[in-house]
């Protein structure tokens, strides 16, 4: 297409868009040798972004939302049919109409098992064409889910635009991104997506699933390597998911990308919630506390201190659906399987970080009324009180021993834990309390565990805890 062709096109819709919705039809008629209305919408598509214009269902055009994005997230989509019908494309391409069965179906049980392990053992992955489809199948619906759960602390708060730019590193086959980019449009807003993804065989395999996503997502996938990628750009959020425990030194990658956040934008960096990774993301976080804000969820809530610990901290969420995709490689596996490629699950660690000093939880403790967390050797074995941010589900290994909840302030040196020996109802916000919300004990025994080398704090009937608006 001519330069005047495409600028006649973008003229007449920069006009149109303060009138009435952009019509490819009528647009064609204004325009020098009046081209095909499909012409006009494929330039009007390319041109969404810079015009912020959103398509509708009826292939019109309209401007997409200006200001935060107005969405919430109480419990995650399921995994969309669009999507497990572009995977079992894939699959029925790659193998046949039978890749549950024989050998295809043992190849994909076998690498599953094999990208298991290697997690567990912090060993590298390389994602040819077989990892990336058997990755699909066990972690696209959780991981889906994962990436709408994770906005939830920013959508709070209205720190998403609704025409939002969004640069993914190490994207992998797109779990997040789908998740993301689905809440995005269901919304109202458009994306303009970068993914940086250097593995051939993930890189294929997201490419055919964002193909799936519809015009109001706007993608751009780029095949390199996170330490090389030049943006080039800003964008509202950077998203680091699941992949910083597969980087040499994820502190100096996450740094380097600082400069490619907007000025009020985030970094959301996710990890799998395993005690391994979800730790590493702790350490990762504190490592770059002199380039970025602490956002969420271990939000520093005395100014000047800073955290040491092992700080597990992940979220739980409700099971997703089994997918159709899951359940037919599981099933030809046999009995024996026990559901072992079934994969509903949805915990996972995160952090949320920022360059605008915003925070999440905006508190200062009184030292005159509360215990700093990092004067713990000095009031171990006293009743206290203190104040105190959720950071994990229920970590009991019985489901009849005590309920038992990892806690911090953002002083801590040693991990705190809060474990309800009596509950009652001036103490139920310990187990009703969402994961984030920031907690005020009152006259909590604080005892040392010496099993765990961390400090217990007592909840019993003579404890007061309630949630803390912020």
């Amino acid at each position: 297409m001519s330069d005047e062709r495409r600028e006649a096109i973008l003229n007449n819709a920069k006009y149109l868009r303060e009138v009435r919705p952009i019509d490819p039809d009528e647009i064609c008629e204004y325009v020098p040798d009046q081209p095909h209305p499909g012409v006009v919408k494929q330039t009007l598509r390319e041109a969404a972004v810079d015009l912020g214009l959103r398509e509708r269902e009826d292939g019109t055009f309209v401007p997409a939302p200006v200001g935060p994005l107005d969405a919430t997230v109480e419990r995650a989509e399921p995994f969309p049919e669009r999507y497990t019908r572009a995977l079992e494309d894939r699959l029925i391409a790659e193998f046949g109409p039978g890749w549950p069965e024989g050998e295809s179906g043992d190849r994909l049980r076998e690498r599953i098992r094999t990208v298991k392990e290697a997690y567990l053992n912090d060993d590298a992955v390389t994602y040819d064409r077989l990892t990336a489809l058997a990755y699909a199948i066990y972690h696209l619906p959780d991981y889906y889910a994962v990436g709408q759960y994770a906005l939830e602390p920013l959508l709070a708060e209205d720190r998403l635009p609704a025409q939002l730019r969004v640069l993914d590193i190490g994207a992998g086959v797109g779990g997040p991104a789908l998740g993301l980019c689905d809440l995005v449009v269901e919304a109202g807003g458009i994306v303009e997506y970068h993914a940086v993804e250097p593995g051939d065989g993930a890189a294929e395999v997201l490419t055919e699933l964002l193909g799936a996503t519809g015009p109001n997502v706007h993608t751009t996938v780029h095949r390199e390597r996170a330490e090389a990628f030049e943006p080039g750009a800003e964008f509202d959020l950077i998203v680091f998911g699941n992949v910083l425990s597969e980087l040499a030194d994820p502190a100096a990658v996450l740094g380097r990308y600082a400069d490619a956040l907007a000025p009020d934008g985030s970094v959301l960096a996710i990890a799998p919630a395993d005690k391994q990774t979800a730790k590493g993301i702790r350490t990762t976080e504190r490592a770059l506390e002199d380039t970025y804000t602490i956002y969420a969820p271990t939000v520093r809530l005395w100014p000047g201190e800073r955290p040491a610990g092992d700080c597990w901290s992940f979220t739980r969420k409700p099971d997703v659906d089994v997918p159709p995709f899951q359940g037919r490689l599981d099933d030809a596996a046999g009995a024996e399987t026990d559901g072992e490629f079934v994969n509903v699950d949805v915990q996972y660690a995160y952090s949320i970080l920022r360059r605008d000093d915003a925070r999440a939880i905006e508190y200062r403790p009184d030292q005159s009324r509360v215990a700093k967390m990092a004067d713990a050797e000095g009031y171990v074995t006293d009743r206290i009180d203190l104040v105190g941010i959720k950071l994990s589900p229920d970590l009991r290994d019985e489901a009849d021993g005590n309920p038992v909840f990892l806690v911090a302030d953002g002083s801590e040196q040693v991990d705190h834990f809060a474990v309800l020996t009596k509950e009652s109802i001036l103490n139920g916000d310990l187990r009703d309390s969402e994961y984030g919300d920031l907690l005020a004990f009152e006259n909590v025994l604080a005892l040392w565990n010496d099993d765990e080398r961390a400090y217990n704090l007592v909840v019993d009937g003579e404890t007061v805890v309630e949630r803390v608006p912020v």
